[in-house]
C-alpha cells in the first residue's frame, strides 16, 4: 500500500479489537509497528486517536497510512504441519459445522504459544481448516493442563459473534474437578477477588481483598457431587467470571485444592496413589451459535481423570453428543 487508505468496518466485525482488526487485515503488521502508528497518530478511527485495545463498530472508518514493508511478513508462508500432528487434531474433534468446530483438548497441550513453548493448539490450527480458505480462529482458552471443550471459530465473522457471546456472558461453562478434601458447605458461591502477583517462579493469582487496587471481582457457583469419605470430592464448578486461574485459587480458597495442582495447592494437592496431573476438566459448554441457535457440547473425561473417578468410585454419566439446537 502506497498511499493512504480508508476502511469502513465491516457488519461482522462488530466489537472486535483494533489489534485483531489489523492482525485480520493486515496479518504481516507487528503488534510494535502498530503500536508505534497509533502513538503517533497515523491510524485513526473516525479521525480520532485511539488504542490498541479499542472495540470497532460497523460504519467506522479505519485510517491506514502507507505501510510498505511493514506489512512485508504477510508473505511469508506459514511452516507446513506435520500430517502426523493433522491426524492428532482431527482425532480431538467432537463437532464441527460451518462456522465452528469443538474440541476436546488434551492435558499438556498449551493452547497458546510463549516463552520456552514450541507447539501450541493456535500453532496448528492450520491442520483444522478441512479445506476452508480462512484459517480457525481461537475465542476462548483453557490452562495447558486443563483438559476438555474448546471452542474454534471457522471464520472471521463466526470468531466476532463468539467473543461477544463470551464478553457477555452469553457461555454457560462447567467445569468438573477433584479436590483434595471435601467444601464446607457442599454448595455454595464463591465471591473472592482476585491479583496477579509477581513472584519467584513467575507471576501467581492470589486471593485479593476488596479493597486492594488490582482486585478483580471473581464468582464461581459450585456443588459438590460426590465424596470419598473427608480424603476427596468431586466438584461441579461454574465460574460467573472469567479470570485467569479462577477456579485453581478459588478451590484453594475453599481449602480443597484441586488434585494435583502444584502450583497453588502445592503438597496439599497431592495424594498417594494418584497422579500428580491437574484434575480440572472442561466439562460443558453451551453458547449462542454464530448462526442461529444453542450449541451445546461436553467432552469425556481425559485418562488420567477417569483412572482417578474409578478409584474414588465417582459414576459420571456420559457426554451428550454436541449439537446445535434451539
Amino acid at each position: 500500500m502506497s498511499a493512504v487508505e480508508t476502511r469502513i468496518v465491516a457488519a461482522d466485525e462488530a466489537q472486535i479489537r483494533l489489534d485483531r482488526w489489523f492482525r485480520r487485515h493486515f496479518p504481516g503488521l507487528t503488534h510494535g509497528a502498530l503500536a508505534k502508528l497509533l502513538r503517533t497518530g497515523q491510524i485513526r478511527v473516525d479521525g480520532k486517536r485511539v488504542e490498541t485495545g479499542t472495540r470497532l463498530a460497523p460504519g467506522q472508518s479505519v485510517r491506514i497510512p502507507p505501510l510498505g514493508e511493514l506489512d512485508a511478513p504477510r508473505r511469508k508462508r506459514a511452516p507446513a504441519i506435520d500430517p502426523r500432528d493433522v491426524k492428532e487434531l482431527e482425532r480431538l474433534v467432537l463437532y464441527r459445522d460451518a462456522s465452528v468446530i469443538v474440541l476436546d483438548k488434551p492435558f499438556g497441550l498449551p493452547v497458546q504459544g510463549g516463552p520456552g513453548i514450541v507447539r501450541s493448539l493456535d500453532a496448528l490450527l492450520d491442520g483444522l481448516r478441512f479445506g476452508a480458505e480462512e484459517r480457525p480462529r481461537l475465542v476462548h482458552r483453557l490452562d495447558r493442563d486443563t483438559t476438555g471443550v474448546l471452542l474454534v471459530a471457522r471464520t472471521a465473522a463466526a470468531a466476532s459473534r463468539l467473543a461477544a457471546a463470551f464478553r457477555s456472558r452469553a457461555a454457560a461453562k462447567t467445569y468438573w474437578a477433584v479436590t483434595v478434601g471435601v467444601p464446607t458447605p457442599r454448595e455454595g458461591r464463591i465471591d473472592a477477588p482476585l491479583a496477579k502477583r509477581a513472584g519467584l517462579r513467575g507471576e501467581r493469582v492470589t486471593l485479593a481483598g476488596r479493597d486492594a487496587a488490582d482486585a478483580a471481582h471473581a464468582i464461581t457457583d459450585y456443588r459438590t457431587l460426590d465424596v470419598a469419605g473427608q480424603r476427596a470430592a468431586w466438584l461441579e464448578l461454574s465460574p460467573r467470571t472469567g479470570r485467569t486461574h479462577q477456579l485453581r485459587v478459588h478451590c484453594v480458597g475453599l481449602s480443597c485444592p484441586i488434585l494435583g495442582d502444584a502450583k497453588y495447592g502445592g503438597a496439599a494437592a497431592m495424594l498417594d496413589g494418584f497422579p500428580e496431573q491437574l484434575h480440572l476438566h472442561a466439562r460443558g459448554l453451551t453458547i449462542p451459535h454464530p448462526d442461529g441457535g444453542v450449541l451445546r457440547a461436553e467432552a469425556p473425561l481425559p485418562p488420567h481423570m477417569r483412572d482417578t473417578f474409578k478409584a474414588f468410585g465417582f459414576a459420571a454419566p456420559r457426554p451428550i453428543t454436541p449439537a446445535r439446537g434451539r
